[in-house]
């Protein structure tokens, strides 16, 4: 019988959404067996956040700092055709439950010689998170051999408002009955079977070849060029900010919460002045660095990554 692992957190129960709608053709298929690893934080995070505990996790998000997870109820010597690993973006970063999984001995038995499709379920920006994860699966001996994205639809600012408004009071209606819903499209996870039935047309050899190149053909990944340049400039600036709150000591900690709020109203002021004028300013180096711009954008396309 072919054998499939999910591996996943979900805070929102949205990622859960996702998965489901991505692997229904797999779990209908009594050929497939799906196994299920639900990873759980040993501290629980929150939801909703308040402002306070959302700014938190934050320099530990940036730096890679493992939380303690709950013992892994998988047994880690099954050998599995296919893994999912499906995760949120938590500021710029994969979250830190996943992050914390990928850093595990764990991790290294399941994933080492095992092909490995990772989904992300985000806002939309989630290039320099998958970098991470590409280079864990990679160190961890993991064959990366496909990425599905779903993401917001809504612009920038947008979805700022909606997904601040959804994070902190966890309503997912419409902000003052004006604002699109917050999240991904209800339409489009359920759209994602698409993908569950080129993962399972792949695993019982049905013509398929699993790779990037057949997922993206339905629309796997989309690459926007503007978050190309937002996300390495915000992550310089968000290392910074992480090293800074994190000298008063860890999550939680007392003395480091000034500093937190601190951040808070950064991001604000950032949010308000600063993403409108970075807006303008990628527009012109867009038009000025394209041949470079088209190169990312192929690289982030796919799954190959850089030395």
């Amino acid at each position: 019988m072919t054998k499939v692992l999910v591996v996943h957190y979900s805070q929102t129960g949205q990622l859960t959404d996702i998965v489901d709608a991505i692997l229904g053709p797999l779990v209908s298929d009594k050929s497939i067996q799906v196994d299920t690893l639900t990873l759980q934080p040993q501290q629980n995070y929150p939801f909703p956040w308040s402002t306070q505990t959302f700014c938190d996790v934050f320099p530990e998000s940036v730096e890679g700092v493992p939380c303690e997870l709950a013992p892994i109820e998988v047994d880690l010597d099954t050998r599995y055709d296919l893994i999912v690993l499906a995760y949120t973006v938590w500021y710029l970063s994969p979250s830190i439950p996943v992050h914390s999984f990928l850093q595990s001995p764990e991790a290294k038995r399941l994933l080492n010689d095992t092909p490995v499709v990772t989904v992300i379920g985000c806002r939309n920006m989630w290039l320099l998170a998958q970098e991470r994860v590409k280079g864990c699966i990679r160190d961890l001996g993991g064959q990366h051999v496909g990425n599905i994205v779903l993401g917001d639809r809504a612009s920038n600012l947008v979805g700022v408002a909606t997904i601040a408004y959804w994070m902190l009071t966890g309503r997912k209606d419409r902000l003052l009955g004006v604002f699109p819903k917050p999240g991904v499209d209800a339409a489009d996870i359920r759209g994602a079977s698409r993908f569950g039935i080129i993962l399972r047309k792949a695993l019982q050899g049905d013509g398929v070849v699993l790779d990037q190149e057949v997922l993206n053909a339905v629309g796997a990944v989309r690459v926007e060029p503007a978050y190309i340049i937002f996300e390495n400039r915000i992550m310089k600036i968000f290392r910074i900010w992480a090293r800074f709150i994190r000298r008063q000591g860890g999550p939680g900690a007392p003395a480091r919460q000034r500093r937190v709020r601190c951040f808070f109203y950064y991001l604000l002021v950032a949010i308000v002045v600063l993403a409108p004028l970075a807006t303008l300013g990628a527009k012109v180096t867009l038009r000025l660095k394209k041949a470079k711009i088209d190169k990312a954008i192929d690289y982030f396309s796919h799954n190959h990554l850089e030395p």
